[in-house]
């Protein structure tokens, strides 16, 4: 599926929104040291430059190169290209060694995963019993009533048809998603944990985003424009009903956020 992400990488870079502070102050709060982080499946770089303000080094990985060109550089961020499977031998030669990850962290990426492996990794790479590991996802994008009823069937109609079954697990806020970590930091679950991103769009930066979904790109790839004229006209009719050219998009997040415990 990273492939889809690849071929669209700058409008992923510009139209998906910054995940806010308090979420991360939350994961912070969890993690007793915050010498290093590992944010896996890093993209463009939204969440590893957040973390980079926390911790004293991050490691953020992706499949592709591409995507991570577009991603910020600040001193204590090395960027790797990774496979998308790895031994143990090759998890220690890109990321790190065994025991010494304080969070690893996934934003809006876990679903397309092969979960037993990759969580073997996490209890391999994670230091015990603390570490922890953050997975969230954010749904749709909420504007006002008018510009979401237009979205609405948008949506619905390119998750049936041009979507992986994985974005299920997105759909269902994470809540039935694999997790086999302890609660943290006094926790009582795992989540999901409730936050929300806002960004200020225009009509131009939302069909950015719009045109960063991975279905759109899966439709395109068959022939088919999910953003006829048609509907670009409705979506234009909606959003200057109010007569404001910018608006307050939110994206509702959900985090599931564990320790590794003594394994």
């Amino acid at each position: 599926m990273a492939e889809l992400f690849i071929k669209q990488a700058e409008q992923y870079a510009e139209g998906r929104p910054s995940y806010p502070q308090e979420l991360f102050d939350f994961i912070a709060s969890k993690t007793p040291s915050h010498d290093l982080a590992w944010d896996v499946g890093a993209g463009s770089g939204q969440a590893a430059r957040s973390l980079a303000g926390i911790y004293k080094n991050v490691i953020a990985t992706d499949t592709s190169p591409k995507q991570l060109s577009f991603a910020p550089r600040l001193p204590n961020i090395r960027y790797q290209q990774t496979p998308p499977t790895m031994s143990i031998a090759e998890l220690e030669c890109n990321v790190a060694p065994q025991s010494s990850i304080d969070v690893v962290t996934i934003a809006q990426a876990i679903h397309w995963f092969d979960l037993p492996n990759f969580y073997q990794q996490v209890k391999w790479i994670l230091k015990k019993p603390h570490g922890v590991i953050a997975a969230w996802c954010y749904t749709n994008p909420e504007v006002n009533d008018s510009i979401d009823a237009v979205f609405q069937p948008f949506y619905n109609f390119s998750v049936e048809t041009y979507w992986e079954p994985a974005r299920k697990l997105k759909e269902n806020k994470y809540m039935t998603i694999d997790f086999p970590f302890e609660p943290a930091g006094g926790a009582d679950h795992t989540g999901p944990f409730p936050f929300v991103a806002e960004r200020l769009m225009d009509f131009d930066n939302y069909f950015t985003y719009l045109r960063s979904l991975s279905s759109y790109q899966a439709a395109r790839e068959k022939g088919v424009e999910l953003l006829s004229n048609d509907v670009i006209e409705e979506f234009k009719r909606a959003w200057n009903e109010d007569g404001q050219d910018k608006k307050v998009v939110k994206f509702p997040i959900y985090l599931r956020i564990g320790r590794v415990g003594n394994v």
